[in-house]
């Protein structure tokens, strides 16, 4: 018995250490502003501006404004997963909430990272009864080694012609100053020629179909912290939401 006390004892000191070390975890956003600074280091100074410009000419664009916002009624699609299956978003809304997010593929280091945050806040969503889909226009044999590599146990869909990331208004023209620095890239792991990227967009889809929570930036360097998608998918059941 005493020693079976001591047990459920050490059980739960583990428990509440492990708690205490991810609520003492670096955020997504802290992570993603380090990557920035180191960059912006060893980037050349007409390059970072390019970059920026860049940045700059896309959310003047409009396509901020023309994106889907909350309240409004998510596209379904299907695509093929990294093993070729077929997925379809109503599939997964007959079970619970989506959470859907693009990101620009394997070879972007912000993704990356965004991956792997959403892959260490899965449980939590998978407990407030939420599916996580990521979306990028990579190759299927892409997006398996993207999945492979960050040991990615949510589903990593092939969008590779930027198709359902126009019907939520989220891809965009790579403007003229940065076209040329994506092209090689782009062919390799996207298999055309093509010129449009996706967003750093995150949206959250109740059972209904209907976006509850929405992240857009037209910096690929910013992302939707897990946290505050968590927090959006516990208060579905009280009818608010959020966005940015």
């Amino acid at each position: 018995m005493k020693n079976l006390v001591c047990f459920f004892a050490a059980l739960v000191m583990t428990m509440s250490l492990a708690v205490a070390q991810s609520n003492n975890a670096p955020s997504l956003k802290s992570q993603l502003d380090a990557r920035k600074e180191e960059s912006l280091k060893k980037t050349p100074p007409e390059r970072a501006a390019a970059a920026q410009k860049a940045i700059d000419d896309i959310a003047a664009s409009g396509i901020l404004a023309r994106a889907m916002k909350v309240g409004d009624t998510a596209p379904e699609f299907e695509l093929g997963n990294a093993t070729g299956q077929v997925v379809k978003l109503s599939d997964y809304l007959k079970k619970g909430a989506v959470i859907l997010t693009w990101y620009r593929g394997g070879w972007c280091p912000y993704c990356n990272l965004s991956l792997a945050a959403l892959q260490e806040r899965l449980p939590d969503f998978k407990t407030n009864g939420a599916a996580l889909l990521a979306l990028s226009p990579e190759l299927p044999d892409k997006s398996m080694s993207t999945k492979e590599k960050h040991q990615l146990t949510f589903e990593v869909l092939s969008d590779t012609n930027n198709g359902v990331a126009r019907a939520y208004g989220v891809a965009y023209k790579l403007p003229p100053s940065i076209k040329d620095n994506y092209k090689k890239r782009l062919t390799t792991y996207n298999g055309n020629d093509g010129d449009e990227l996706p967003l750093a967009a995150t949206y959250l889809i109740d059972k209904s179909g209907v976006i509850r929570y929405a992240f857009v930036s037209a910096d690929f360097r910013e992302r939707a912290e897990p946290a505050d998608i968590l927090d959006a998918l516990k208060h579905l059941s009280t009818g608010t939401s959020g966005s940015k």
